[in-house]
Parts: C-alpha cells; sequence; structure tokens
C-alpha cells in the first residue's frame, strides 16, 4: 500500500471558503489515483485560510506526481472557491507543489501542473496534451479566433 498525503490550501481573501464537494485525483506517471472527496469535515476543511489534508491511499504506486485533478460540484447552491496550492508528498518524502492561486466556480473539472517550469521539447506526452488543451480552452475564453477573423477582414 502506498499513501500519499495531500496538503490543499484555501486562500485567505473574504468568501474564499466553500462548502461544496471539492473531489481530487492524483495522477502520475504510472497510474491515477481514485477520485477522492476532500471535504471529510463538512464545513471547516476548506474554510478560508485553512489547510486540509487527506491521506490517499493506493495499492500499487503512482510515479512522480505529474498531475492534480480537481471537481466542485455544488450542495446547495453555486459557492465559489479560492484554491492557493496543493502539496503531495508521497510516503518517500518527496514533495510536489501545484499552484492553483484561482477561483473554482463551477462544475468542470480543474487540472493543475506542478510547479515546475516544463520546456516545449519535455517528453511526457500527458504534460502535453494538458497544456495543449489548456491553451485551446484560453483561445475560446479570451477569443482568440473571432480576433483573428476580424483583423483578417480588415487587414
Amino acid at each position: 500500500m502506498f499513501t500519499y498525503t495531500v496538503s490543499v490550501a484555501t486562500g485567505k481573501h473574504k468568501f474564499s471558503g466553500t462548502i461544496d464537494y471539492v473531489y481530487l485525483t492524483l495522477v502520475g506517471t504510472e497510474r491515477s489515483s481514485d477520485k477522492t472527496l476532500l471535504d471529510k469535515y463538512f464545513f471547516e476543511c476548506l474554510a478560508r485560510g485553512m489547510v486540509a489534508s487527506v491521506d490517499i491511499s493506493v495499492k500499487e504506486t503512482l510515479g512522480d506526481i505529474l498531475l492534480v485533478k480537481l471537481k466542485k460540484e455544488k450542495l446547495l447552491f453555486n459557492d465559489q472557491w479560492y484554491c492557493s496550492c496543493i502539496s503531495v508528498t508521497t510516503s518517500s518524502g518527496d514533495c510536489f507543489e501545484f499552484p492553483c492561486y484561482r477561483w473554482i466556480a463551477n462544475e468542470k473539472e480543474v487540472v493543475l501542473r506542478d510547479g515546475k517550469g516544463r520546456l516545449p521539447q519535455d517528453k511526457i506526452s500527458l504534460l502535453k496534451e494538458c497544456r495543449h488543451e489548456e491553451l485551446e480552452c484560453r483561445q475560446q475564453l479570451f477569443g482568440f479566433d473571432a480576433m483573428l477573423t476580424i483583423l483578417d477582414n480588415n487587414g
């Protein structure tokens, strides 16, 4: 059995905490963990300024932790949550940091990469795919396609 200790820091801003269900999945070089509910103490776990810790046990090692997936599901009403960062410590003492520093408002899955700088030439295909999806999402969010169409028509 392998145990990963996950620490989740909620921001200190007003209304940073949440009473919603927040699930976390660890993705490693070998395999992924099952989806784990973070808020096991209800109301206290993800409160403003708190650092919640949960142990995730798996039968086989996940390898180096590459990604953390978060999914927030509403409990009573749509409640935003500000996640500062997540750290994962393996049973062998290795620590992986996943900066977040954002509001999580809807029920879409949020994928966090570790805080290490990565080169475009990185050989881990999972990280390349993750970065590609992130860029596509940002392009849609900021409307780059629409802006390029306008510029092409006026140029």
